[in-house]
């Protein structure tokens, strides 16, 4: 496992530490300031340098009789295909000690207008569902990974059921989360962005970082979200 720090300021290329970072099982970090080196390599060490999980892959099942439409926010780069979930020749991410991984999905429920793709002519949706599909589960997900030293993968299996919680009701946590996926839809003006506005984006933002922020690292993505609705 090899981790790739990018050191200075300017035309730093992170592309090509992301690229060499995935070849070599690892993860990258650009340090271009006091608190980022300090964050890397002195409160989050351990997490950087101590490999837990490797060729972890993350596959996530929605009920049909409860989800309309679905879309994954982010990890473009990261899509695997179906059938390699369970390949253990395919290479997937690391996980070092004490990370947590948070994937984003938007999700249309049965009963709502989605994103306006047109009926199919040959079948209806959703068709012949399972009996488990009449319960209140909203997703089986499922996690494959190996230990650091394995070759033979592990698989673990959770079902969530739907709690109808609106956003406003979930964690802070959650809330901010959601403010990093929403800043990054503005700043590359995706269509998928809806009504989504700077304010709100800085809304959810302070809610997180009223609630936990120890490093004041979420103090600086509010900073740098009010510093984005400026640009042109």
């Amino acid at each position: 496992f090899l981790t790739v720090l990018g050191f200075g300021m300017g035309n730093y290329k992170d592309a090509t530490l992301e690229q060499i970072a995935n070849k070599a099982n690892g993860a990258f970090f650009y340090i271009d300031n006091d608190r980022e080196a300090r964050k890397v390599l002195v409160d989050e060490l351990s997490g950087t340098l101590v490999t837990i999980a490797k060729d972890v892959k993350i596959q996530v099942e929605f009920n049909p009789a409860r989800v309309k439409e679905y879309r994954l926010v982010g990890y473009e780069n990261r899509k695997l295909a179906h059938r390699d979930f369970n390949d253990d020749t395919k290479d997937a991410g690391e996980i070092g000690a004490g990370h947590r991984v948070t994937a984003l999905y938007e999700v249309v429920p049965v009963g709502f207008q989605g994103a306006g793709v047109d009926p199919l002519r040959y079948q209806q949706a959703p068709a012949a569902l399972t009996p488990e599909a009449a319960g209140g589960e909203l997703l089986t997900l499922k996690l494959r990974y190996k230990e650091p030293e394995g070759t033979q993968s592990k698989l673990l299996v959770f079902r969530v059921e739907d709690n109808d919680k609106t956003l406003d009701e979930t964690s802070d946590e959650t809330k901010f989360a959601a403010a990093v996926a929403g800043f990054g839809m503005l700043l590359r003006n995706s269509p998928h962005a809806g009504d989504l506005d700077w304010a709100t984006v800085l809304e959810w933002a302070d809610v997180g970082r009223r609630s936990r922020d120890p490093q004041l690292l979420r103090a600086e993505f509010v900073e740098l979200v009010r510093k984005a609705q400026h640009l042109p």
